[in-house]
């Protein structure tokens, strides 16, 4: 999810091209570092849409926009870890 994407995977370019080309390259949050959240469907008259996805593009910007308020310290890249954070 949202959490685990920030802090602990990423992308690298390696000569032009992502290195990360399938999943036993790239490393997926398993569930238990997942977070929670709820997420509420509004009635409305439009076609369904995806109900999930929405949160998780914008926790990251949240998260850093956070850390820059509590610390002072812009963070302009992710995952997280590269800059030496957790979520414990």
């Amino acid at each position: 999810g949202g959490l685990a994407h920030t802090f602990s995977t990423g992308h690298t370019v390696k000569a032009g091209e992502l290195a990360q080309k399938n999943f036993d390259t790239y490393k997926l949050p398993r569930i238990g570092q997942m977070s929670e959240y709820d997420a509420h469907a509004v009635p409305t008259k439009n076609d369904p849409t995806g109900i999930g996805e929405p949160v998780f593009h914008t926790m990251a910007p949240a998260i850093t926009n956070a850390i820059f308020a509590a610390t002072g310290k812009r963070i302009r890249s992710l995952p997280l870890n590269k800059h030496g954070m957790s979520l414990a």
